[in-house]
């Protein structure tokens, strides 16, 4: 043991007493409870009746030991008796002691929580044994325990008399309350015989129960059996049902998808050969000799008009499939319905009413500006003519703080700009709602339009970053609502346009064509203008040409869509070796460019006239002319 608070001999019969009393008083100074003292007085009390019964007397020690975060109260008896020859038997249990010598180690052992003996015939004995102090007991150290040795020592045992009175009214107690369990006992086996007869009443109930059950299962096992064959065979069926149902809709899949593209190819088709009838017979008759000046102009009017329906209608179609390079520019929404409301009248005629509903702020939007205004018109045309030239045309301008689910797709939150024309016209049926933005789809009679106005509507909303929804009902009328991003208001910046056909004042161009034809026309109309071309089949042959001798040109003129390296990637890799030579991009087409934009480079939308390249070519070599000037 650790600390030794106490010893005490056992010369005497009363020592025994004597022993049993400290103990207990020790047991309950150390916060163990009635019980555990009881238990431990015991176990104490039998082994030192065993050292003055067999060995003459013998030494009690009492302490505490610490076992890793906890104390033990711990007892040493010892003798110099004889020893114990038969221990070996009395801890296993073999041994019939007739003076009470096994049974008093046994149940001495049983009661403590470490027991501990060793002995030598003829040496004597020792015996170790311990309990563990009580959980939430304060630990005994340094002075904590020093106090509590002195109150051990100081404490007084009672009269052996008296105390062997309370230890047999302990017992007296002990034995009536052995004698209430026993009659318990006996009671609970008289309820527990007549529960046992219920038993096997229960038991034999259960085991017809348990027959019909089996019975039950074999019966469902092979009904269930029978089910499952049913049901895989009814599986195969939907299996092969719905692979011949995926063929079906593949198979219309792209019957549809033919369809469409014959629509549109068909669609095409009929309106180039429109306007090409209409260029070519011009050109045929300006082939005529000894022509009429007025007539002439009139002819090269034409053309010239019917070429710019030809680009409307391109530019319709890549509006349609969001590969129109756009040139995007923060304004206000509201300005531009202004602008086109009083026009707006001239084109739906008198008999329609135009009613706006502006916010009193200002709404901006990041976006083509030109495009805008072409979907407000083609919307506003479609109305016109959804109401039979007769009505109330509405639009509203609306700030948004996020776009609605559309065609399955989820809703989306952010800043918008809301657009919206409705009109009281007989409203749209509602399986044709799906269908009136696809290219060349229209319920109008021949001549009346060509089904491209809302589809441009569509591809320039889906490109700008928003949406457009329609909402109708039949004899209430329609509305359309183009929802674009809404930004804040930016500074413009004011560009000085020089003037067209300006002479070119041998300003040197490179060129960079793959089209033989158009490349050989870009270089005769530069040489009439006054430029001094130089043409390059591609982007390879351009840049060869720059790595020769880049100082003698002033800005270099490509095409965007090339094989090989394109007209961006070339403009791009430019700026990077010649950072001071200005480069026009010109484009009728380009996905690129319809995704990521122009990268700050000036682009010139093809079909272009000789006034937009002209105006262009001077505005982007006017920077690289100043500096030769001046000599940087």
């Amino acid at each position: 043991m650790k600390w030794t608070l106490l010893t005490s001999p056992v010369e005497h019969e009363d020592d025994i007493v004597t022993v049993r009393q400290r103990v207990r008083s020790l047991a309950e100074r150390l916060g163990f409870e009635v019980q555990d003292q009881t238990r431990i007085a015991t176990a104490v009390s039998e082994i030192a009746r065993n050292a003055y019964g067999y060995a003459g007397g013998g030494r009690v020690e009492y302490g505490l030991d610490q076992e890793g975060d906890g104390q033990s109260l711990v007892i040493r008896i010892s003798d110099k008796g004889p020893g114990i020859a038969e221990l070996d038997a009395i801890l296993e249990g073999r041994y019939r002691s007739t003076t009470g010598l096994g049974i008093g180690i046994t149940g001495s052992r049983r009661l403590m929580d470490h027991f501990e003996i060793e002995t030598a015939v003829g040496q004597g004995t020792v015996v170790t044994f311990g309990k563990r102090l009580p959980s939430g007991v304060e630990t005994f150290t340094g002075p904590r325990l020093a106090k509590l040795a002195e109150a051990v020592a100081r404490s007084r045992t009672e009269d052996p008399l008296v105390a062997l009175r309370d230890q047999n009214r302990e017992l007296m107690r002990s034995l009536a309350e052995l004698a209430e369990r026993q009659d318990e006992a006996e009671r609970l086996n008289r309820e527990l015989a007549e529960t046992n007869r219920g038993v096997v009443a229960l038991h034999a109930e259960l085991e017809a129960q348990a027959a019909q059950l089996r019975e039950a299962g074999a019966s469902l096992e092979s009904q269930v059996a029978a089910r499952t064959a049913e049901l895989a065979e009814a599986n195969a069926r939907l299996l092969a049902e719905a692979a011949e149902r995926e063929r079906t809709e593949e198979a219309l899949r792209q019957a549809q998808k033919l369809e469409a593209v014959g629509q549109l190819t068909g669609g095409v088709a009929h309106d180039f050969n429109n306007l090409l009838t209409v260029i070519k017979s011009s050109t045929d008759l300006l082939k005529r000799p000894d022509l009429a000046p007025e007539r002439r102009e009139r002819y090269v009017a034409a053309i010239s008009d019917t070429v710019d329906r030809a680009a409307k209608l391109t530019g319709q179609l890549l509006a349609f499939a969001r590969r129109q390079s756009l040139k995007p520019e923060v304004f206000a929404a509201c300005d531009s319905v202004r602008a086109l409301s009083d026009m707006m009248g001239t084109l739906t005629g008198s008999r329609i009413r135009i009613v706006t509903d502006l916010p009193e702020g200002t709404c901006f939007v990041h976006a083509d500006q030109s495009q805008f205004d072409t979907a407000l018109v083609n919307m506003a045309v479609n109305a016109r003519d959804a109401m039979e030239g007769e009505g109330q045309l509405t639009i509203r301008v609306l700030g948004v703080e996020g776009m609605p689910p559309i065609r399955g797709q989820a809703a989306v939150e952010g800043p918008y700009v809301a657009v919206s024309i409705s009109d009281t016209g007989v409203g749209i049926p509602g399986d044709r709602l799906e269908r009136i933005f696809e290219p060349f789809f229209t319920t109008k009679g021949v001549g009346q339009g060509t089904g491209l106005g809302l589809s441009q509507v569509f591809g320039f909303a889906k490109q700008s970053g928003g949406e457009v929804t329609v909402a109708s009902e039949l004899g209430h009328g329609a509305t359309f609502t183009m929802y674009l991003p809404r930004v804040p208001e930016v500074e413009r910046e004011t560009d000085n346009e020089p003037e067209p056909l300006v002479d070119g004042h041998g300003t040197c161009v490179l060129v960079v064509e793959d089209n033989a034809e158009v490349g050989t026309f870009a270089v005769q109309t530069l040489t009439d203008l006054g430029y001094v071309p130089v043409l390059a089949n591609n982007a390879e042959e351009a840049l060869a040409e720059l790595a020769r001798d880049a100082d003698r040109f002033d800005v270099v003129f490509s095409d965007v869509v090339m094989p090989g390296m394109n007209g961006l990637d070339l403009a791009r890799r430019i700026r990077e070796e010649h950072h001071d030579l200005p480069v026009l991009l010109a484009s009728g087409y380009s996905h690129v460019m319809a995704q990521n934009g122009t990268y700050g480079f000036e682009l010139l939308h093809k079909p272009y006239s000789v006034e937009q390249l002209s105006r262009l070519l001077r505005k982007v070599a006017t920077w690289q002319r100043r500096k030769r000037i001046i000599g940087l």
